[in-house]
């Protein structure tokens, strides 16, 4: 198959640079200048896992600007959610009769992909995977090869052999992947992981294993988690996991497949980026009121969360 990667960021490298090892032709179209132009110029991506066997993996990369071809199989988006509609405009002139496909962070972007893509050709899931952009043209892969999942579904909930033959070449790739039937509540379960993990780990610049220790960790995972179930009761959306299920989630990924590693939400804060915690925490606190329902937990950590990042601004001036 063949992929055009729209972002080559962290999770974009991931998956392309993967899917690229496992016999797929993999295109990256690169909106940042400086991490597009050290790949130009060392003629690729350096990768390393857990730190060890550095080394350069050639790959195709262009500006938007730039990128013409239409043939790809699947165009995947893996971008900030600020950064989404931007570069939806500046890649438009080579969308044609691909499929959209998304593993992004928070919630927002399926609406921004449903403008420019058909809803029978849009493809999302979430991917419990941890990976670093660790400057320009460098990339750490955490965790061992084989580990972490990825869940996905059709908007529409319908497969073919399109959507089949993605999950073959995601499994060779080493990705686990799942195609769930629930759209929504297949997105939102990593939301509501995130809500958790990525918030309170950013706010207290702390790892996913610190957190997972911390002795009322377990507490505070609750109360994060019931807040986001009680919204989605609320707006209809149906979970892939019960309240337990999720808890186990956040520990069993916290304390054993990622306890050293800091989630993307503090990455982008410590260097001074924007974070996506509107997306994420403040999606619910969105959604809630929609339905007469205040997530007051949600809401307060979204507003700690932009303190935090406030804070650090100020203080590296």
């Amino acid at each position: 198959m063949k992929f055009t990667v729209v972002g080559a960021g962290a999770m974009g490298l991931r998956f392309g640079v993967l899917l690229q090892e496992a016999g797929n032709e993999v295109d990256f179209v690169e909106g940042w200048q400086p991490h597009y132009d050290k790949m130009k110029e060392q003629g690729g991506v350096y990768v390393t896992r857990e730190h060890k066997n550095r080394h350069l993996v050639p790959v195709n990369v262009y500006t938007p600007e730039e990128y013409t071809a239409t043939d790809a199989d699947f165009v995947f988006f893996e971008l900030k959610q600020m950064q989404l509609a931007d570069m939806l405009e500046r890649c438009k002139h080579f969308f044609k009769d691909q499929y959209a496909l998304t593993a992004m962070n928070g919630m927002g972007h399926v609406e921004k992909l449903l403008k420019y893509f058909p809803e029978e050709k849009v493809v999302a899931g979430t991917a419990l995977v941890a990976t670093i952009l660790t400057e320009p043209g460098e990339v750490e892969f955490v965790g061992e090869r084989g580990m972490g999942t990825t869940n996905w579904a059709t908007y529409t909930g319908k497969t073919n052999e399109k959507t089949d033959q993605l999950m073959e070449e995601l499994k060779k790739a080493n990705f686990n992947p799942t195609l769930k039937d629930d759209f929504m509540g297949t997105l939102m379960a990593k939301v509501v992981f995130n809500s958790v993990v990525n918030t309170l780990c950013t706010m207290f610049e702390i790892t996913m294993g610190e957190y997972a220790n911390f002795e009322k960790a377990d507490e505070l995972s609750r109360q994060l988690i019931d807040e986001a179930y009680d919204v989605c009761e609320r707006a209809g959306v149906q979970l892939v996991n019960t309240r337990a299920e999720e808890l186990a989630s956040v520990n069993y990924v916290s304390k054993v497949g990622c306890p050293h590693h800091y989630p993307s939400m503090y990455q982008d804060m410590s260097r001074n980026r924007p974070v996506e915690v509107d997306y994420i925490n403040g999606y619910f606190v969105k959604l809630g009121r929609k339905y007469n329902y205040e997530a007051s937990t949600h809401n307060f950590v979204t507003n700690l969360v932009h303190l935090a990042e406030t804070t650090r601004q100020n203080k590296n001036g």
